[in-house]
């Protein structure tokens, strides 16, 4: 089973930039999609971005234009960066696979926007 281990979180004021990154214990390389999700307290886990393994993305419509998915094949590393981010960004970020979660999902990392 892979191991998904997702960084990057942390306190930012509002309008301010984090860049997540989610590490796969072995290769994703034959996977085709990977996504982000993130839940906020008291609320259901979302989507946010997914990619497929050519790298064409797609975004929740709540982050388009600000969040920008990416991933890295030979680091078997997702990464999310977060742009002119809002208070209702705040929430657990986790990676897994799309639209399907195969994978055990990790602790997820916390994002916390201030306004």
């Amino acid at each position: 089973q892979v191991q998904l281990v997702e960084s990057g979180g942390g306190l930012v004021q509002a309008g301010g930039s984090l860049t997540l990154s989610c590490a796969a214990s072995r290769s994703i390389r034959t996977i085709n999609l990977m996504a982000w999700y993130r839940q906020a307290p008291g609320k259901q886990r979302e989507l946010v971005a997914s990619i497929t393994g050519g790298g064409v993305p797609n975004y929740a419509d709540s982050v388009k234009g600000r969040f920008t998915i990416s991933r890295d094949n030979a680091k078997n590393t997702v990464y999310l960066q977060m742009n002119s981010l809002k208070a209702e960004d705040t929430a657990v970020y986790y990676c897994n696979t799309w639209p399907n979660a195969i994978y055990d999902w990790g602790k997820g990392t916390l994002v916390t926007v201030s306004s």
